[in-house]
Formats: C-alpha cells, sequence, structure tokens
C-alpha cells in the first residue's frame, strides 16, 4: 500500500550542544570505557542464520584474543551501568556469549548477547552510533507513549537495551490465528500504536520495526505494539510514512481492523490514545517542553523534505500553520498542538 520508500541512507545528524545538556540533565549522559569504533576492530565475521537456516542480515563478529578481553570486560561493564546504574558486584557473574553486527540498519548496531554464569540466563543490549533522531525518537517514546527504553549516550557511542518481544511479521506469520475475541484486540492496539506514531511523526514503521509485546489476560491475551526502531524520526516528507497503516507489509492487521471494527470504533480507539498521549504530555511538560525546545532549533532533515512534509500536513489537516514550520522539530510540535488540542483541554478539566 505504501509507495514512498525512505532515503536510500539516511542522514545522521550529530546531537547539538543544547541536546547534549538536556541529556546530561536527565541522566543520559555517561562516560563509558568503550566506544562504537572499538567495536569496529573485529577480525572476522560469519553470517548468523536462524534456526531455520535462514539469513538474519546480522554476522557475528571475532576478535582478535587480546581485543576480545579488553573488548568483553568493557561490554560487561557498559551492562552493569545500564542495568544496574553502575554496581560492578554483577560483573563478575557476567560473560558475553556473542557479538553481532548488522550492516543493514542506518546506525549499523551491534548486537551483544551477555550471559548471567549463575544460571546461564542471557539478554541482550545494543551498542550504536550516535545520531540525533534516534536520541528525539527515544526520548518522545519515553515521554508520550506508554513505553521506556534505557539507554546511554557518551560521545559517538549510544547504548541501548534490548526490546523483549515478537518482532512484527514474525507476529503476523504465527498470531493472527486466534479466537475474533484476540483479533479485534490485535486491530485495537494496532489503531493505537498507528497514532502514537503519527501525533509524534516516528516513521517507517514496517514490520521489523517493532515488537508486539503478549501478555496472557483471564479471557485471551493482551497485545502492545512498540516501536523499536528510532532513526526515522521526523525525518522523510512523506505523511503516510509516519502512519504504519500504510506499509503493506502491515496489511494482515489492517485487514483484521477491515473485517471486525466499524468506522465508529476505530474513531473511538483514536480519540482515546490522543487523549492518553495529551495526559502523559501534561505530566511531563516541564521535560516535553525543553526537548522540543531542542528539536525545533535543531536539523533533523533537508529543507526540501521539511516543505513537502508541511505542504502534506496543510492538506490533512486543512490547516495552513504548517507554513510557517521551518524545521522538524516545528512540526513535531505544530502536530502536537492540533492534534492534541481538545485532549489537552479535557484532561486539564478532568483532573
Amino acid at each position: 500500500m505504501h509507495g514512498n520508500k525512505p532515503s536510500k541512507k539516511k542522514v545522521m545528524f550529530a546531537p547539538s550542544r543544547r541536546l547534549l545538556q538536556y541529556l546530561e540533565q536527565y541522566g543520559r549522559m555517561v562516560v563509558l570505557p568503550l566506544q562504537y569504533e572499538d567495536m569496529l576492530r573485529y577480525m572476522a565475521a560469519t553470517p548468523l542464520l536462524d534456526t531455520k537456516g535462514k539469513d538474519t542480515l546480522w554476522e557475528t563478529v571475532h576478535y582478535d584474543h587480546s581485543e576480545r578481553v579488553d573488548i568483553h570486560n568493557a561490554l560487561c561493564e557498559i551492562y552493569a551501568i545500564l542495568k544496574t546504574e553502575g554496581d560492578m558486584e554483577v560483573i563478575e557473574h557476567l560473560s558475553i556469549a556473542r557479538i553481532d553486527y548488522c550492516t543493514f540498519g542506518n546506525t549499523k548496531p551491534f548486537r551483544i548477547r551477555i550471559i548471567n554464569k549463575l544460571n546461564d540466563n542471557y539478554d541482550h543490549f545494543y551498542v550504536k552510533q550516535v545520531d540525533s533522531s534516534r536520541i528525539y525518537g527515544l526520548e518522545l517514546e519515553g515521554i508520550l507513549s506508554p513505553n521506556r527504553v534505557s539507554y546511554l549516550c557518551y560521545d559517538k557511542t549510544l547504548i541501548e537495551e534490548h526490546v523483549a518481544g515478537v518482532p512484527g511479521d514474525d507476529f503476523m506469520a504465527r498470531f493472527l490465528e486466534v479466537p475474533k475475541f484476540d483479533q479485534i484486540r490485535i486491530a485495537k492496539e494496532f489503531i493505537k500504536f498507528n497514532e502514537r506514531c503519527f501525533v509524534r511523526l516516528l516513521g517507517d514503521m514496517r514490520a521489523y520495526n517493532y515488537i508486539v509485546d503478549i501478555t496472557p489476560d483471564i479471557e485471551g491475551s493482551q497485545y502492545r505494539f512498540r516501536a523499536i526502531d528510532f532513526d526515522q524520526q521526523s525525518y522523510e516528507g512523506w505523511k503516510s510514512f509516519y502512519l504504519p497503516q500504510y506499509f503493506k507489509e502491515n496489511n494482515p492487521i489492517i485487514a483484521l481492523g477491515m473485517k471486525h471494527l466499524e468506522s465508529d470504533a476505530v474513531r473511538q480507539y483514536q480519540l482515546e490514545e490522543r487523549s492518553l498521549i495529551a495526559r502523559r504530555a501534561r505530566s511531563s511538560k516541564v521535560r516535553l517542553n525543553k526537548l522540543i525546545n531542542c528539536m525545533t532549533k535543531d536539523k533533523m532533515s533537508n529543507p526540501e523534505k521539511v516543505l513537502k512534509l508541511s505542504q502534506e500536513l496543510v492538506e490533512h489537516h486543512k490547516n495552513d500553520v504548517f507554513l510557517s514550520c521551518h524545521s522538524m522539530g516545528e512540526i513535531v510540535l505544530t502536530n502536537l498542538k492540533l492534534v492534541l488540542k481538545k485532549e489537552f483541554i479535557q484532561s486539564i478539566i478532568d483532573v
């Protein structure tokens, strides 16, 4: 359904001084014992295949012994900083099982599998290149959605926790053949996810860029769609790029909504989610204002994309206020104000 593709190579933008000050104020800036560039010193790589022998587009990388010891020790220390706020006593129980590298993503991430030697339980985290778009995406996720993603930033390196769940493409292949009750819940949650992405202009939510968190309930299951890729926060110029419903990869879920939901129900779920977003924005208004203040002044895309998105949102909202926007940050702020205007008033009255 989606005819517009993202730029072949998204331009990465280094965080501005004002954004770095914001990150330091809110505890995201931490001196780390390792940089992204250190991870690139591997001596060999082998393709990583899934359980069915299919290429995952990740490579398992291998380091010379002298490099491996230092890198593994540093990664264990970073995990302790990320998960226990620097309690280094846990390090003696940790070991690095595998390091994978993906050349497919914009930030070319390394995925670290770390094991607790006491019980063989494992976890993952990521080492990525810093990109201001991704940082803004992570921050807006934490403020405006029901989800949080722990991350740390240092110089040109971004450390990010793993978000557990079923990848969207796997979910559609394996979990849609459920009773009608659950199919309705899935369609409802996708509508809310679609709304969250559009309100804050998070793009490129094709099936492999989000996960579905499934929680067994008294009757059926509860579902939550969560973004895991924030590289396309307010970068492209197409309005439909920020609406997951327009990506053909999501058609199986769209079909569930068309089958089970009337238009009035869809509208109700959209309004419910806008109201929740507005309440979250109001409860974190100081932090959100500081973030948006940085965002409106920073360069997150090129002028052509800013102009195109402004024009498309003028048509969408039937409001020419977007024509005065000169940055992606200003567009996000204007979109928030327009979409949430009614809900902001309601949330103030309800309190």
